[in-house]
């Protein structure tokens, strides 16, 4: 039975649950009066069920349509406001011993290069990135107890954080490794990470048996459960995600909010980040074998709809996406986004071997660099932000959400995006870059309503200047 306060994965993602929430939806798709309803309580602010959003997925008027698209819009300004917090993934190793029919990496591929980067070659690759002015990684390896342990991944966490380059440090690296149990929880919560991250892929079990046929991410409940282990290991944040393409997407949407119910109603806190990746194009792998794809517009409403349902969440997009898709769902829902990034193993270093990408996991869609895309950003009317300092502070977990639902997060993150884009600029931005840059800061000065803190900010902006860094509210 459906229970979300279960520890049991069946129980807290209950299939009869998620079919009995899609009929409801499919019945109430024209229902103006409870459509009106939903929308009221949403604009309060506090969030959905995963049944009445499910509801506003489906609706078909297309007046009530604009209706969500302008209340994603609004949550997401009250909410995070016009910050874009950018960060990088590193590969480590592609070094894997699942069978997933749909990821390159896994292990019946005999044709992939397979590599794991020794620490030197690690500390190549995050100079690099900070030369870029990156300073928040997203940590990727396969599944592979002999290649890629649990030692190995701390060793490389330990060299990450040691790596000072000119004005270059990673301030937060975020982890995307295979479910672990949680003893090896409590030792990355040890070694400093920042949110622990891991897709769910598919949340229909006898979908995710079949598209998992061996290796130990066959195991449903092990891998569903695995945010329970790692909050019960001490890690304050974790990020969701399912990879949109394989299963019916209005399963995935009402099992994914599900989800984010379930930490909420166990821990008192939901997920720090929810992320939205579509299926695409790898070595081996062909997207149109699975037939489960969605168009651009679909997908535009599901980041809406998740917006609207969990309006104190992190929304992450890859450059999987194409620029012009990533624009539409940035005023939509999307509050932090890659650039420049590599997915294969080693990409960064030496960006002109060309047998670097042998090894990636997938195509990237958006190739511009760091800068185009801050500069993009800017244009937009964006701040780009590589801030940090919510982690390094201690407000994470249910500290940061019990702030973020207050919508009080802007007193921190939007002078802390100011001065961490001024840093940019001062280090690593081209010319053009800089010159739309200093005119965002100098306009976005004039925003901040506390007097006290746009003066402090004024002053830590000239000693930035002057070659000071790492300032933080």
């Amino acid at each position: 039975m459906y229970n979300p306060k279960s520890g049991k994965a069946e129980e807290f993602i209950n299939h009869e649950e998620v079919l009995a929430s899609l009929k409801y939806a499919q019945e109430n798709k024209n229902n103006v009066e409870l459509i009106d309803k939903i929308l009221d309580k949403a604009r309060l602010g506090k969030g959905l069920s995963h049944r009445e959003a499910a509801v506003l997925l489906d609706c078909e008027i297309e007046e009530k349509n604009q209706e969500i698209f302008e209340l994603a819009k609004k949550i997401k300004e009250d909410y995070y406001g016009n910050r874009i917090v950018l960060f990088a993934p590193l590969y480590l190793s592609n070094y894997c011993v699942n069978g997933c029919v749909y990821c390159p990496y896994h292990a019946k591929n005999k044709h992939i290069p397979r590599k794991k980067m020794t620490q030197d070659e690690i500390r190549e690759e995050v100079i690099a990135l900070q030369d870029m002015g990156h300073k928040r990684l997203a940590i990727e390896t396969g599944e592979d107890p002999v290649n890629n342990p649990i030692e190995y991944v701390l060793e490389s966490l330990k060299t990450i954080y040691s790596i000072h380059h000119k004005n270059g440090a990673i301030r937060r690296a975020n982890v995307n490794i295979a479910a672990t149990t949680v003893e090896n929880y409590k030792k990355l919560k040890e070694a400093g990470i920042g949110t622990y991250i891991l897709f769910q892929e598919t949340y229909n079990k006898e979908s995710y048996e079949r598209l998992h046929p061996t290796g130990p991410k066959h195991n449903y409940a092990y891998h569903t459960e695995a945010m329970d282990r790692a909050m019960q290991g001490g890690i304050d944040d974790v990020g969701l995600g399912v990879l949109f393409g394989l299963e019916l997407y209005r399963y995935e949407f009402s099992a994914l909010l599900m989800h984010a119910e379930h930490l909420e109603a166990v821990f008192g806190v939901g997920p720090h980040t929810i992320s939205v990746p579509r299926i695409r194009k790898a070595d081996d792998i062909d997207p149109s074998t699975f037939d489960n794809g969605i168009d651009d517009d679909t997908f535009a409403k599901i980041v809406a709809c998740i917006r609207i349902a969990v309006p104190y969440t992190g929304m992450i997009i890859s450059t999987r996406e194409s620029k012009k898709c990533r624009e539409r769902v940035l005023q939509l829902g999307i509050s932090q986004i890659s650039g420049g990034s590599k997915t294969s193993v080693g990409g960064y270093a030496h960006p002109e071997d060309e047998s670097e990408e042998d090894t990636a996991q997938f195509d990237v869609e958006d190739r511009r660099t760091l800068d185009e895309v801050i500069r993009w950003l800017m244009e937009l009317g964006y701040v780009p932000s590589f801030c940090t300092a919510c982690y390094r502070e201690g407000r994470v977990g249910d500290r940061f959400m019990a702030i973020c639902k207050e919508q009080q997060i802007h007193n921190f993150c939007h002078p802390n995006a100011i001065m961490t884009l001024k840093e940019y600029l001062e280090d690593y931005a081209s010319p053009d870059t800089k010159k739309i840059g200093e005119q965002l800061i100098e306009k976005e000065l004039r925003t901040l309503e506390n007097s006290k803190i746009e003066c402090i900010v004024e002053q830590n902006l000239e000693k930035i200047h002057n070659g000071q860094r790492d300032f933080r509210f």
